[in-house]
């Protein structure tokens, strides 16, 4: 590289610079990729919960408003 073709105390200082920046930048691209795949993980997660929850939450309402019956027993007809 750089300190490859000139043979001072800067060019090597710069080509090691130069390293670090690739390697913090390829750290950072697979840390976005982890942090992206545990949010689609918790998100796929909160939709099964979220059903499972909907589901109780109807069971639940069914119990507490039962539906109304029709009175049973003999109807005379208005006419």
């Amino acid at each position: 590289m750089l300190s490859s073709v000139l043979s001072s105390k800067r060019a090597i200082q710069v080509n090691i610079a130069i390293v670090r920046a690739f390697v913090k930048l390829r750290e950072i691209l697979t840390t976005h990729k982890d942090l992206a795949y545990q949010l689609d993980k918790v998100a796929s997660e909160q939709k099964e919960q979220g059903a499972h929850i909907q589901a109780i939450w109807k069971t639940i309402q069914k119990l507490i408003d039962p539906p109304r019956r029709q009175r049973i027993g003999f109807k005379p007809d208005a006419a």
